[in-house]
């Protein structure tokens, strides 16, 4: 049996606090491993390490720290299979599914190399007499992550790059279902010449995240996770003071037109509501066709090629569409949410209930699922599924389905087919949620651009990545400096204002 680490000051460190969780592997349900869950005290000892390392960091001019993302976007990818396959083991994804996950990541690590440009401050001279002004982006110090099982290299790449760079140091705690990746991650930065203590990772479950969001070092939180503990993350850290985004969960629209590509439009809607096995925070899990007809040929298409979809372990090849779902808690709860689903009128039309593979009996497969003509008041809309199910609701009118996902709490990410330009840029504007496709199933923004939702999707008001993120891991310093040429007369009294 493997135990695992955390990594603090350069060094893998054993676990002191006698607590550990059992890591499994999702394929075969066996336990493969122990993680170590952190005591407060020894996410303090993380945290002292960072404190101390911080400065000599950010005295470090942004061009040096900028070679060290480059020269760690080459280890990233000499590593990727590596890293793809530890990844696959813990979290049940296709190699070629985890590659991606370390790919997306990696394109943030490539836009933090221009940080020397994002760090720039603004000048203005001769603001008054003899006065200049200038601003300095400085860091923040000590900053933090708690990030999910469903991407533990993209989420914690898309943290821990944009917040070293800026010249914090960064404690990472990854989710304790899958730890390996985000311990590979922390040893290629020191490898690319990241100081010692600059990049520490504490796993850990509540208790750690209690000590992170209590720690008064600690001056900024991301997460990404569920709704509930996004709320509960972001109230308790901002009322400790600290700057805080939170990322919760989704309910992802997918309007089909009727004068949509049909045969685009169900391929789209295969890869986006049943890859990752649906456990994606993007994924589409509520297809909305528009008229009668519409809905009919749609469901023509999606039955054959949900019935063709191959599920089975990474080791199975790249044939394999998707894997099993991340532990036996979340597989019985999407299979309860059928249930739920039967039970309350919607008609299952293709039934993955009984889905079992040979070999695997013992693991967390969750066969593909259809639903068609769900309510909108029934539990498998309203609630984030996180599993293999796409549901199809029916509406009568392009208002009618603009107005649920318009509606619904969530408003991560949401996506129209149509060949009518004037409809997709009505939908394009009008729409309340922060992440729009247009003919695009998944429209998560490239590494230059922000990835953020509104509404219960979204805890703070500074999205991940992109510029968003310099703004979010530094403070604004303003300074207004004057060299008098003369000899001053006394002194001045009443507030400066501008002759």
């Amino acid at each position: 049996m493997q135990e695992l680490t955390h990594y603090i000051g350069g060094e893998h460190v054993k676990g002191t606090s006698g607590r550990f969780a059992d890591v499994f592997n999702p394929a075969t349900g066996e336990v493969q491993a122990k993680v170590p869950l952190a005591s407060p005290d020894e996410l303090a000892r993380a945290v002292e390490v960072a404190q101390a390392a911080q400065p000599a960091w950010a005295a470090t001019n942004p061009q040096r720290r900028a070679r060290v993302m480059m020269k760690f976007v080459s280890l990233l990818n000499e590593n990727m299979d590596k890293l793809a396959e530890a990844l696959s083991r813990e979290h049940g994804k296709t190699l070629p599914d985890a590659a991606g996950d370390v790919q997306r990541g990696l394109e943030v690590v490539e836009y933090c190399i221009g940080a020397p440009e994002m760090l720039k401050g603004d000048y203005t001279d001769s603001a008054g007499p003899g006065i200049d002004m200038y601003s300095m982006k400085q860091p923040l110090g000590v900053t933090a992550g708690i990030t999910p099982f469903n991407f533990p290299a993209m989420i914690p790449l898309w943290m821990c790059a944009p917040a070293i760079v800026c010249g914090n140091a960064f404690i990472l705690k990854p989710s304790e279902r899958d730890p390996s990746v985000p311990l590979m991650l922390a040893e290629l930065l020191e490898e690319a010449g990241l100081p010692k203590g600059i990049m520490q990772v504490v796993n850990g479950d509540k208790e750690a995240v209690d000590a992170i969001l209590d720690h008064d070092v600690i001056q900024s939180i991301g997460f990404v996770g569920s709704t509930p503990i996004a709320e509960y993350i972001y109230g308790r850290g901002c009322s400790n003071g600290k700057r805080v985004q939170c990322f919760g969960g989704a309910k992802n629209h997918m309007i089909i037109m009727p004068d949509a590509d049909m045969d685009q439009a169900a391929d789209a809607l295969i890869g986006a509501g049943y890859g990752a096995a649906g456990e994606r925070c993007m994924a589409i899990s509520v297809a909305v066709p528009v008229g009668e007809e519409t809905a009919d040929r749609l469901v023509e298409k999606l039955v054959p090629r949900i019935e063709k979809l191959k599920v089975g372990p990474y080791t199975a090849g790249t044939d394999v569409d998707y894997g099993p779902v991340v532990t036996a808690a979340a597989k019985a709860n999407i299979l309860g949410l059928v249930e739920s689903g039967v039970a309350q009128g919607a008609e299952l039309v293709v039934d993955g209930r009984n889905f079992n593979l040979q070999g695997y009996e013992d693991g967390f497969f969750v066969g593909p699922h259809l639903f068609d003509r769900v309510t909108t008041d029934m539990d498998i809309y309203k609630k984030e599924i996180f599993g293999p199910v796409l549901s199809c609701v029916r509406a009568q009118t392009y208002e009618e389905a603009i107005g649920m996902a318009i509606d619904h709490e969530y408003g991560n990410g949401t996506s129209i087919f149509t060949r009518d330009g004037d409809t997709a840029r009505d939908f394009a504007n009008r729409i309340n949620i922060g992440m729009v496709g247009i003919n695009v199933p998944i429209p998560v923004p490239l590494a230059y651009h922000t990835f953020g939702g509104w509404k219960k999707s979204v805890f703070g008001d500074l999205n991940q990545h992109g510029p968003d993120a310099f703004k979010f891991y530094t403070r604004t310093k303003t300074v207004t400096s004057r060299w008098p040429s003369g000899i001053k007369e006394g002194g001045e009294f009443s507030i400066p204002v501008m002759e």
